[in-house]
């Protein structure tokens, strides 16, 4: 087993995101070897809160341009974490109340 700062590799921060935490859902960049399983241990031990369902997926590459050269971003995997009613992360219950 992985410790959960290699498995967990970033918060998505987007709006849609953002829409989906009123939801209890929370998105995350994950290692792209770690199953669902892991994911889920993982976000329980770094924040403290009971995860009721994990759904993964893979981001696609997309072109990308610079000048005449064209390349392709990075493949890499996604987890969307469904947690407890009434619990939140803080890390982003920080950040949303001071949008408001």
């Amino acid at each position: 087993m992985n410790s959960p700062y290699e498995v967990i590799i970033r918060p998505i921060v987007t709006e849609r995101s953002f829409d989906q935490m009123s939801l209890n859902k929370y998105s995350f960049e994950v290692a792209r070897t770690a199953p669902k399983e892991e994911i889920a241990d993982a976000v329980e031990r770094l924040f403290d809160v009971h995860v009721k369902k994990v759904n993964t997926m893979w981001v696609k590459p997309k072109t990308k341009r610079v000048r005449y050269v064209a390349g392709k971003t990075r493949t890499w995997k996604k987890a969307i974490v469904t947690i407890a009613d009434g619990e939140q992360i803080e890390v982003f219950a920080n950040n949303q109340s001071q949008e408001d």
